[in-house]
């Protein structure tokens, strides 16, 4: 009885297992009108395999022994349903996958601050420049690979504001083009949770470019409430273009800090980490 129930054991293991080097690949498409979605996020759950679809919709994501042909892979991107997928029904396929358009029914909702205060969240200094945050470090073969990076900090919120400018200072940049998605989430139990942005904020850092990056805001109408109290700002990477077939590092200055709290993941989907470092990184805002 031991030697059937082992085998079965087997022929499960067998049956779950992604073979090594294994792939999914194809294009995320608008499921009323065809178009390409650029930018959509995609992963698995609490899992560091994942990626972004490029600018034209199209996706490889390269799975790893840690997954399995039962897991769920999810599509999200701002203004879509998100779509969930199990990994075996997409492995060998050149998938298209469809995201239906969320209803948007809301009015345009227009605020105004009676004799707004200037505020600043974040690290604005650089300090010695001693410490960097790098976005690849040495150990990382291929940056393609890790589509979807994200880093930030936590700051707090005592009033309502509005978002004006993002700012962070970039100490070591090899790349010929760079683009980031911004990112605000809620906090909750000291990690990231729920996005709270409603529209896609994309930006570009141009070649070589070292020093203090600013990214108007203004236009975005980044409206975040006091309520939330604990919110994060993140950069998440998107694409890239290299100096040369070496190029891997981008970083931004650092330093440790008992009272800042900065927060990274590998992936889209994947979990949180937390560290007690202060990044160069810092919002402008007007606030009531």
């Amino acid at each position: 009885m031991v030697k059937y129930k082992y085998i079965f054991f087997l022929l499960f293991l067998f049956d779950t297992i992604v073979a090594q080097d294994e792939s999914i690949s194809g294009s995320v498409i608008d499921l009323e009108n065809n178009s390409e979605i650029q930018y959509v996020n995609i992963g698995i759950m609490n899992k560091s395999i994942g990626t972004v679809s490029n600018s034209k919709g199209v996706f490889t994501l390269k799975l790893t022994d840690k997954s399995n042909l039962k897991d769920t892979l999810v599509f999200s991107h701002i203004g879509y349903k998100t779509k969930k997928m199990l990994v075996e029904s997409l492995i060998g396929k050149n998938n298209s996958i469809e995201l239906e358009p969320l209803s948007n029914d809301l009015n345009e909702v227009v605020v105004t601050f009676k004799q707004p205060k200037s505020k600043r969240f974040g690290r604005s200094v650089k300090g010695l420049a001693l410490m960097h945050f790098n976005f690849y470090s040495a150990y990382e073969k291929e940056v393609d690979d890790r589509l979807s990076k994200e880093i930030g900090i936590k700051f707090n919120l005592k009033k309502d504001c509005k978002i004006e400018n993002l700012n962070f200072n970039i100490t070591a940049n090899q790349f010929k083009s760079l683009k980031f998605r911004l990112n605000f989430y809620k906090i909750e139990n000291g990690l990231p949770t729920d996005l709270l942005n409603e529209k896609d904020i994309i930006f570009e850092v141009p070649a070589n470019f070292l020093g203090w990056f600013s990214v108007d805001l203004k236009n975005y109408d980044i409206l975040l409430d006091k309520e939330n109290e604990e919110v994060a700002a993140t950069i998440q990477w998107l694409e890239s273009v290299k100096t040369d077939e070496k190029s891997k590092f981008f970083t931004i200055s650092t330093a440790i800090s008992a009272t800042e709290t900065a927060f990274y993941r590998d992936k889209a989907m994947d979990v949180w980490t937390k560290t007690g470092q202060g990044l160069s990184f810092y919002l402008n805002a007007m606030c009531k």
